[in-house]
């Protein structure tokens, strides 16, 4: 059991290093950079936005140069690149430590971690489709919030991962709930530790609450409460007993029926597919025939 029994010890543990990225960004990064007279802002903002952990870094950062004649969060990539400029943001950014070298010694927390990564990037993509659907008024808000809703558990794997793999173990082994075995193992549950986490490295106010399940009654932040959801449940293999009412609540969402939710769903996932097998996990469509 650990020994840090309040968010705000775990804040304190994860402030103490530099957040790594992934080691696929950081040769992105290296490409753009390489060819920086032709990189055009959405082919940088893709680069980003393929990594929680890069999107967090980069919402932090603007967030903490924000002037005092700034009344408005930064709440997208795409615009927080606009405020930076691309060779600012590429001279910020230029020394960074892969996720794959931090974990290099420990084979089950980097798997873990990836497979955080990958849900989170399912998450954002269906929160991303819904909201195309919906006319959501600034797409690239709710995508974000799906991507970035389990940080905190990311940075579990990352700073604390013979803690991470003892919480897995324990719920795999004895087939207990994500949050009971939160609960006995940190003290709360892991929702709470993302929302103090947001806070505390000031993420923008308008991307905390659509995280928080709180707000979930209202359709922005209900997108990311059932993207996050979904991708929990289909992570590994679509017979999750979840599903179903997954589909029926997605589809009232976005006006269609549990069937044609699924359908698109899935089509999505496919879509996907190519492009999370980087992360070194099955996508979620893996065996499933659409």
């Amino acid at each position: 059991m650990s020994e840090l029994r309040t968010p705000q010890s775990w804040i304190s543990r994860f402030g103490q290093s530099e957040l790594p990225v992934l080691a696929q960004t950081i040769a992105a990064l290296d490409a753009v950079r390489q060819d920086i007279d032709n990189v055009s802002m959405p082919r940088l903002a893709d680069a980003v936005m393929h990594d929680p952990l890069m999107t967090f870094k980069v919402l932090r950062y603007i967030q903490q140069r924000r002037s005092r004649r700034q009344t408005g969060d930064v709440t997208t990539i795409s615009h927080s690149l606009m405020m930076l400029g691309i060779e600012p943001f590429m001279a910020h950014f230029a020394d960074q430590e892969p996720l794959e070298s931090r974990l290099a010694a420990n084979p089950m927390a980097l798997k873990g971690a990836r497979s955080v990564i990958s849900r989170a990037r399912h998450a954002a993509l269906y929160a991303r489709d819904w909201a195309v659907l919906r006319h959501d008024i600034e797409i690239d808000e709710v995508t974000t919030a799906a991507l970035l809703h389990d940080f905190a558990e990311l940075l579990l794997w990352c700073f604390a991962p013979t803690t991470a793999v003892e919480m897995e173990d324990t719920r795999r082994l004895f087939q207990k709930r994500s949050e009971a075995v939160q609960r006995e193992t940190l003290g709360f549950p892991m929702i709470a530790l993302q929302l103090e986490l947001a806070h505390a490295w000031q993420l923008p106010d308008l991307i905390c609450q659509l995280m928080d399940e709180r707000h979930a009654l209202t359709p922005r932040a209900l997108n990311v409460s059932l993207a996050v959801a979904l991708a929990r449940h289909s992570a590994h293999g679509w017979d999750d007993a979840a599903l179903p009412d997954d589909f029926a609540a997605i589809g009232r969402l976005i006006g269609l029926s549990p069937d044609g939710a699924r359908e698109r769903i899935l089509k999505i996932a496919a879509k996907a597919a190519p492009a999370c097998e980087a992360y070194g996990i099955p996508p979620a469509i893996t065996g499933l025939v659409v």
